[in-house]
């Protein structure tokens, strides 16, 4: 099969569409139902998915928590820095991090910069991609992640451009995270969207019915915003995020019951089920597992694609050019490339009926 063009993959998107605050409440946003066995479109809202679940079905959720991450602070100077937390330098001590730094180029090797009563950091390393590997000396708090709890913003996507004041600042700390989030596993970069519509009562709604949830929590990392810049999907370098399925995630992914379907809430759930799959011994019939699983996805899901493990998805509507949405149009017919034109077909649909898109948006189930 001859590489798919990364133009197959782009679309336009009216500027209003981008959601730029989450819905008055969070499962009342739209559901666009997809039927991938007849092609059929329904349009629904997000309170009705309990009627497309069956008995039995395992929702499988990440529970990765979002950590307020971005804090501002400033050099000897005075010039300002905002400082983004990625994820903890591997193999160091639990204060030294890889970051995005803003102005970059004036925070080289050594340089230095912090926050009066909270932190100060030094610049260690850089990169190949422009992040640096900062260490902190905590004064308010034990760790980073105890400063950044205090003090630091939630990083949000950068196309929600929004003012952010005090009052919209403390609203995005409460809901640009899932209600079943694990507040201590704070190792989200972003939130996995998806799963922002789901609201305590429709949990238990669904769970009266029969639905099982099953956790798991993937590292989601600020790869999942980065565009494909090159001119055919299969050249781009995937990236790459830390991931973890316990025992009882790893039983009902592997050996589901007869008749059940395995629904991933959001496309951070299908990587880390794709992957773990591919990379885990699996028996016909496998025990319960011993341990958890360690894992860094690593997977890259595209046309034709054929999913082992996830039967339904449940997602948001993506950006153009996106890795997710080459998994979403893979989904869409597995193991062809049919998935692209239709998902084009579909995403008219959705902007003709002025669905709202990306993070904070509407959702999307495809059976």
């Amino acid at each position: 099969m001859p590489p798919l063009s990364t133009d197959l993959f782009d679309y336009s998107l009216p500027e209003h569409l981008i959601a730029q605050t989450p819905a008055a409440r969070r499962d009342a946003s739209r559901l666009l139902v997809v039927h991938r066995d007849t092609r059929r479109i329904e349009h629904r809202a997000f309170t009705d998915i309990g009627e497309y679940l069956r008995p039995g079905d395992t929702l499988f959720r990440n529970n990765a928590a979002v950590l307020p991450a971005r804090l501002l602070a400033a050099r000897p100077t005075g010039g300002a820095v905002e400082c983004l937390l990625l994820r903890p330098a591997a193999g160091s001590e639990e204060n030294e991090w890889w970051c995005l730094l803003r102005p970059g180029k004036k925070l080289p090797v050594g340089a230095t910069f912090g926050l009066d009563g909270h932190f100060t950091a030094t610049v260690l390393a850089k990169d190949a991609e422009g992040a640096a590997r900062v260490s902190f000396a905590c004064h308010s708090a034990a760790t980073i992640v105890g400063v950044a709890n205090r003090i630091g913003e939630v990083p949000l996507p950068p196309y929600i451009a929004r003012q952010h004041t005090a009052e919209e600042r403390a609203a995005d700390l409460e809901r640009y995270q899932t209600v079943y989030a694990d507040r201590a596993r704070q190792v989200a970069a972003a939130a996995p969207t998806a799963g922002l519509h789901f609201t305590p009562e429709l949990l238990a709604s669904l769970a009266s019915a029969g639905v099982r949830a099953a956790d798991l929590t993937l590292h989601v990392g600020l790869g999942t915003f980065k565009p494909i810049a090159t001119e055919t999907i299969e050249a781009h370098a995937i990236h790459r995020e830390i991931y973890e399925v316990p025992p009882a995630t790893q039983l009902a992914a592997l050996a589901p019951a007869p008749g059940t379907r395995r629904v991933a809430v959001g496309t951070t759930s299908v990587r880390t089920l794709e992957d773990f799959y591919r990379k885990h011994p699996h028996p016909a019939t496998p025990a319960a597992a011993p341990a958890a699983f360690l894992g860094e996805a690593d997977i890259y899901l595209y046309p034709p694609t054929r999913f082992q493990v996830v039967d339904a998805l449940i997602t948001n509507f993506h950006q153009p050019r996106s890795t997710l949405l080459c998994l979403v149009s893979a989904f869409l017919a597995p193991g062809s490339t049919d998935g692209v034109a239709w998902l084009h077909e579909i995403y008219a649909e959705a902007i003709a009926r002025e669905y709202r898109f990306f993070s904070y948006g509407d959702a999307m189930l495809i059976i």
